[in-house]
């Protein structure tokens, strides 16, 4: 049985991070920076609005000679996010990052944001997963070898 999102949340220690539509992008750079995180969502008060990752950074900023202290967030976040619930499962996760090509998603419980899990949670979720069914896996060959 696949862990759930809201497991998984429960699980990170890490907590959400945000700036506000109209903080330039080096404002969100140092936040990341300061935080050691790839991206931060885009709120409006309790209101997620978008995200800003360094994907975005790289091809909105960098590479079209934009500034980051003149340019602000609204003008480069991925406003059309797609989002999980709680209930949704780690697999779940796995299927739309793949589809979608994408490394982050919000998780909202109703309207409220209540965290965001990156393809780096998912695969570490993944991989201890595969590791407990190797420990069970082991445990079930020795206890037959012993009988």
């Amino acid at each position: 049985m696949s862990l759930t999102v809201r497991q998984l949340l429960n699980h990170k220690t890490s907590g959400v991070y945000a700036t506000r539509p109209d903080a330039s992008v080096l404002e969100a750079l140092e936040l990341m920076a300061r935080e050691d995180i790839s991206s931060v969502l885009v709120m409006e008060g309790d209101s997620l609005k978008g995200i800003f990752t360094e994907r975005d950074y790289a091809r909105k900023v960098i590479l079209r000679g934009r500034n980051s202290r003149d340019t602000v967030i609204r003008e480069l976040m991925t406003s059309q996010l797609i989002t999980m619930s709680p209930d949704q499962t780690i697999d779940d996760c796995m299927s739309i990052m793949t589809e979608k090509h994408i490394r982050h998603l919000p998780v909202l419980e109703g309207e409220k944001v209540i965290g965001l899990i990156s393809i780096g949670d998912v695969v570490k979720s993944i991989i201890a997963g595969h590791e407990e069914t190797i420990q069970q896996l082991a445990g079930y060959i020795a206890g037959d070898l012993k009988t």
